[in-house]
């Protein structure tokens, strides 16, 4: 019972780890809401770090790999990376400026598509697809009238709303692991969780 009992605690302590990091990411993501700009600016930085980073590490993987058909082309896409890091790193919020206006592009041509296509095709799930389609151009024209300004808060809370779901997730899967070891553990100890009671027979004695 000694390798089950133990094995148990280490997967209790690594779900109980991952509810904890899925708790700091919804507390996280909850600042970011109330501080979208502070969000925006941290999600460029992370984004540009991210490119520079990558860059270098696909540089040194094309050095090793020289003599190869795509050395050339593992150095160009690393350079690219660099400089679009440099770049995004430097001037976060021309980068957020940009990033926006791509970001109400998208849902301006993803919602006239889908508006276009339902009207079209109509399909079984000919409703779903206005409403999405209509909530797509709305949000893709709100975003470009109010653009440079939108560009201080729209992706800062796209960041944020991503580290609350996922740190919601995360809640989840921590607290439904623990439990189910515990169903686990209980079975092993007998078919029911362990209560800490001593059993006795219906005669009133101590099994």
């Amino acid at each position: 019972m000694n390798e089950p009992t133990a094995e148990g605690r280490r997967l209790n302590r690594s779900f109980g780890w991952l509810t904890l990091l899925g708790a700091l990411l919804v507390i996280a993501g909850v600042i970011g809401l109330v501080y979208t700009g502070v969000a925006t600016l941290t999600s460029m930085l992370l984004f540009g770090w991210l490119l520079l980073v990558g860059g270098l590490v696909g540089l040194l993987h094309a050095i090793e790999s020289r003599g190869t058909n795509y050395f050339w082309l593992g150095v160009v896409v690393a350079a690219l990376n660099i400089a679009a890091g440099v770049v995004v790193i430097k001037h976060p919020e021309g980068t957020a400026e940009a990033l926006t206006m791509f970001a109400a592009l998208l849902f301006l041509t993803g919602g006239v598509f889908r508006l276009v296509g339902s009207v079209v095709v109509r399909g079984p799930q000919m409703g779903w697809t206005l409403l999405q389609g209509a909530f797509g151009l709305l949000l893709g024209l709100l975003v470009l009238f109010d653009w440079p300004h939108s560009s201080l808060y729209v992706l800062g809370c796209f960041f944020s709303l991503a580290l609350l779901f996922d740190g919601l997730g995360l809640i989840a899967l921590g607290i439904g692991g623990r439990r189910i070891v515990s169903m686990v553990a209980g079975r092993r100890d007998g078919g029911q969780p362990h209560t800490g009671r001593t059993s006795t027979s219906p005669e009133g004695k101590q099994k």
